[in-house]
């Protein structure tokens, strides 16, 4: 059963709305719209993003910088190669796990320039 999950998890990652770390740059400006919050997320380079918003706001922690590990379908399982994926959950590098993302928005460093 565990194996027929994962295989479900697998194909269905060919067909995200995903935003892979390899497409953002220092500067870069990410929005991210979960079920129940919204985030900015800022791409410092090496690893590092300042977030602020949901959770971090409730807390009293925005900004916060931090890295993302990926993202995950709500399990154990992580893609770690992107940032944001519409229908999955971004997990923080302090453990947050935010609710499915909704929308993703990026506004390029190049664009503000």
């Amino acid at each position: 059963m565990m194996g027929a999950t994962l295989d479900k998890m697998v194909k269905s990652a060919d067909f995200l709305k995903e935003l892979p770390r390899s497409r953002l740059h220092t500067g870069d400006l990410v929005f991210v719209k979960t079920c129940n919050s919204e985030y900015s997320i800022h791409v410092e380079g090496g690893g590092l993003f300042t977030v602020s918003g949901g959770w971090f706001d409730l807390r009293g922690k925005s900004p916060t910088r931090t890295t993302i590990k990926g993202c995950t379908w709500g399990g154990s399982v992580i893609k770690v190669d992107i940032i944001a994926a519409c229908g999955l959950r971004i997990e923080f590098g302090n453990r947050l796990i935010t609710s499915p993302v909704q929308k993703i928005f990026i506004l390029s460093r190049e664009a503000t320039n």
